[in-house]
């Protein structure tokens, strides 16, 4: 996460950004809520991301700096769209569906886009963007488009997408669609995932535009 970009030239246009001018680091949670995440592993994501935001909360900067959205699939729904921490409101997921696992990826980007064009127009600098997919299963769309917009984003440096596999995801088709080797879940660690997550959001928004980052290792939640 070392893309820096700075528009201090251009004059501030919403209260919003006017308020709180600090630079962005948008992250974008693509979780997988179909029917095969019923029961005990949708409870353990639900409280990962509770603990998720409480953790970035907890840092005055990371709180200034750090924007969340969340779609879920399975059906499709936009839990969130890019908001600061403090407004991220945790929503209460439930499964139930198929795994439209493409749209989610190709809607997302989008979102990144908007974003990102949002943050341009109002004079607001800012890091380049994670996505980060968490599903336990085997998309039930076309995945190879979103595959083709990966591979071209991640080329432009447009954004770093990470996929982390919970027990039954179809690691191979990952493997396809990530650049980066993607990590297997162990157990439902989630909440041990997500606060190495808001860790490493809070360790890249707390260094100067620019500055190189070495995150925390995932050995605490990943089979490695």
């Amino acid at each position: 996460m070392d893309e820096y970009i700075s528009f201090e030239q251009i004059p501030f246009g919403s209260d919003d950004f006017a308020n709180n001018p600090e630079s962005r680091c948008p992250c974008l949670l693509l979780v997988d809520t179909s029917a095969s995440m019923s029961g005990l592993p949708v409870m353990q994501l639900n409280e990962g991301i509770r603990v998720f935001k409480e953790e970035l909360t907890e840092d005055p900067l990371a709180v200034k700096r750090v924007e969340v959205a969340m779609l879920s699939f399975g059906p499709l729904q936009l839990q969130n769209d890019f908001t600061t921490v403090d407004n991220f409101q945790v929503p209460h997921l439930s499964a139930n569906g198929d795994t439209p696992m493409g749209t989610a990826i190709t809607m997302g980007i989008d979102l990144i886009t908007k974003r990102k064009e949002t943050y341009k127009a109002h004079g607001v600098g800012y890091y380049k963007p994670w996505i980060i997919l968490i599903t336990d299963g085997t998309p039930t769309d076309n995945w190879q488009h979103a595959t083709q917009l990966i591979k071209e984003g991640e080329a432009r440096n447009a954004f770093a997408f990470f996929a982390i596999g919970v027990e039954g995801a179809n690691m191979d088709i990952l493997s396809q669609i990530s650049v980066r080797t993607p990590l297997r879940l162990k157990g439902l660690m989630f909440r041990e995932f997500f606060m190495w997550l808001s860790s490493s959001m809070k360790m890249v928004s707390s260094k100067s535009p620019g500055a190189s980052n070495t995150l925390p290792s995932p050995s605490g939640w990943s089979e490695l």
